[in-house]
């Protein structure tokens, strides 16, 4: 594949032609969610609401917040709750809390079963309350709950004195009198107006204590992930590996496929390009190993990169090109009696047209064909043979497969005198043979009257 973008009809081939592999992915993917859904258990969750009285600014509702799912707090809860083998330090995980619109204190709990799950929200949300309820009265002065009273007192006794004060001033005879009761009567005011929001505090910080909103509503579904979520997750998640993955290796694939990197790894020369009339599943591997088996079961015994072979002429064009690549090697090895034609045993492409090169040789020279493991090649030690041709399907190879090619070849005494590179092709249907007409005698007397005259003219 090369550097260039990729188009969706890279993508729609990879799904045509990987399509049974993709689907067994996609099914152990949805087993593999499948068994994470059994080891983690189902969970539910629910919430309880706790309502704050009064003004309280942003960050005290964040603190409250934090108290609520606190140490403490939570510790308070398990020792309540009495559940096996759950501590404060677990419920800690299991437990959430946020402030909502209204200053109220949204408090979460999940556990295994919708009824645990209830009774975790309301009983960390009583917990929470009575521990902020005695927050603020170990805070609280014990000697505050007196002090409003004595405070009114005071007030009430000045206010009297105030007025007698007033009373007895000279009244309105004086500037200095004027003055002395205007002033008396503002502080009185000013004392009566502190008394009022002296009430009005106490009545706030009175008010300011904590209140749950009902109980925890039974929560009627799985907390997320659920079971079809996970199984979803997984095959998905298989899916675009398995995608990922094919567009990776084919990206990665640098197999040699111009002539120059071809021969320059096999160190011979290019003799020619001939075409194999293929039909669909034609270029599978023969083989009855269980791992070929194998893979001709899940679709992966091909590239699945490769495009799809182009339309050619008829058979009697494809064999033109043979003859014209078999001249060409009695040109190269002039003389020659017997040549070796090695060829992978994995390239179907390869073998066809090498066994349709000996035909076509007719035994000048003779073509024997040998079969190797790309791997680990062996070819036969040289015997009567005046040279190695090598057959091999382009883009089939990598340079490394080709270059131990070349070192087996030498390894055995042989000289690789040429390459033969083999394309797959589709071949037009013969055209039908058209029926046999009348004898020519027979059209003469349709077409005397145009013959007299030419041959009268001549």
């Amino acid at each position: 594949m090369s550097d260039d973008a990729i188009r969706l009809v890279t993508i729609g081939r990879m799904l045509r032609r990987r399509g049974r592999l993709l689907t067994v992915l996609v099914v152990l993917g949805a087993l593999t969610g499948l068994g994470a859904s059994l080891v983690f258990p189902p969970r539910f969750t629910t919430s309880a609401s706790v309502l704050l009285p009064g003004a309280w600014e942003e960050r005290v509702l964040l603190t409250q917040a934090e108290i609520a799912t606190s140490t403490v707090v939570t510790d308070r809860t398990a020792a309540e709750l009495r559940w096996a083998g759950v501590d404060g330090e677990e419920l800690r995980e299991r437990v959430r809390a946020a402030v909502t619109n209204g200053n109220i204190i949204k408090i979460s709990g999940t556990a295994e079963s919708p009824a645990k799950a209830r009774r975790l929200a309301d009983e960390l949300a009583r917990q929470f309350v009575a521990f902020s309820a005695r927050i603020v009265d170990d805070t609280a002065d014990p000697t505050a709950a007196a002090g409003p009273d004595q405070l009114r007192q005071m007030v009430l006794t000045t206010s009297r004195r105030i007025t007698e004060l007033a009373d007895s001033a000279d009244p309105g005879r004086t500037v200095e009198s004027v003055q002395t009761r205007t002033e008396l009567a503002k502080l009185r005011t000013a004392l009566q107006e502190a008394v009022g929001k002296l009430d009005q505090a106490g009545s706030t910080a009175a008010g300011s204590r904590l209140v749950v909103m009902g109980p925890a509503a039974e929560p009627s579904g799985e907390a997320p992930p659920t079971r079809v979520q996970l199984i979803a997750a997984g095959a998905v998640l298989f899916f675009l590996l398995a995608v990922v993955g094919h567009l990776t290796a084919a990206r990665a694939n640098r197999r040699p496929r111009s002539e120059r990197e071809i021969a320059a790894a096999l160190g011979s020369g290019l003799l020619g390009g001939v075409d194999v009339a293929v039909r669909r599943g034609a270029l599978r591997p023969e083989g009855g190993g269980a791992r070929q088996r194998l893979r001709r079961l899940l679709g992966v015994d091909t590239p699945w990169n490769a495009p799809a072979p182009p339309t050619a002429g008829d058979e009697a064009s494809l064999g033109i090109r043979y003859r014209r690549v078999c001249g060409r090697i009695r040109e190269l090895v002039p003389g020659a009696r017997r040549l070796l034609l090695v060829v992978a045993d994995d390239d179907p492409v390869a073998l066809r047209a090498a066994e349709r090169l000996a035909e076509e040789a007719g035994g000048d020279p003779l073509l024997r064909v040998t079969e190797v493991s790309a791997e680990a090649p062996l070819v036969p030690d040289r015997g009567e043979e005046s040279g190695v041709l090598v057959v091999l399907g382009a883009g089939s190879r990598t340079g490394a497969e080709l270059a131990g090619v070349a070192e087996a070849c030498a390894d055995a005494g042989h000289d690789v005198v040429g390459i033969v590179l083999a394309d797959a092709v589709r071949t037009r249907p013969a055209r039908p043979a058209r029926s046999a007409g009348p004898p020519r005698e027979a059209a003469a007397p349709a077409l005397a009257l145009g013959d007299g005259a030419r041959g009268g003219a001549r």
